[in-house]
This record gives C-alpha cells, sequence and structure tokens, in this order.
C-alpha cells in the first residue's frame, strides 16, 4: 500500500526552476547572504491550482520567523509577477 503526503519528485528540470524562482525572491525582497530561501511544489485538489500543484516560497530571514507565500500554479508555471505578488507583504 502506497500513499502519498502531496510531495512532488523533484528532476533537474525542476531543480533549475526552484533556483530562479528563489533568485527571484531573494532579488525581489533584498536579501542578505544570511537569509534563505526555499522554494517547494505540493500536489494541489483545488481547481484554481494551475498544473494540479502549488508553489511554496519559504523566506527565513536572520532574527526574525520563517514566513511562506504560496503561488496557486506549478512551479513551471510561475512568473516573475507572481512571485512579486506573492511576497509583496513581506517587505
Amino acid at each position: 500500500m502506497a500513499f502519498s503526503l502531496g510531495f512532488r519528485r523533484r528532476d533537474d528540470a525542476s531543480s533549475a526552476t526552484s533556483k530562479a524562482v528563489a533568485a527571484l525572491a531573494r532579488e525581489t525582497l533584498g536579501l542578505g547572504e544570511d537569509d534563505a530561501v526555499t522554494v517547494s511544489e505540493i500536489s494541489c485538489g483545488d481547481p484554481q491550482c494551475a498544473g494540479g500543484a502549488e508553489t511554496i516560497i519559504l523566506v527565513m530571514r536572520v532574527g526574525e520567523k520563517t514566513r511562506a507565500a504560496k503561488i496557486s500554479k506549478a512551479m513551471a508555471l510561475v512568473e516573475p509577477t507572481d512571485v512579486a505578488e506573492a511576497l509583496r507583504d513581506f517587505h
């Protein structure tokens, strides 16, 4: 019996996409070297999630609580404007 926790397997293309989205987030927020960003994609059963998944961006700034942003699109469909919109309240 197998089950899924909603995480998708990452291949080289999605790894490159994850790095690109993380770089956009770092640039958008003007993060320093000691700050961290992770980008993940999880399955989404909601019809509003384009590509059947949503992209989660975690922003970990030194001395602050971790913050999460969701984009209701598969990572491969995320555009720079999506990242800017998702992070607009993080400044």
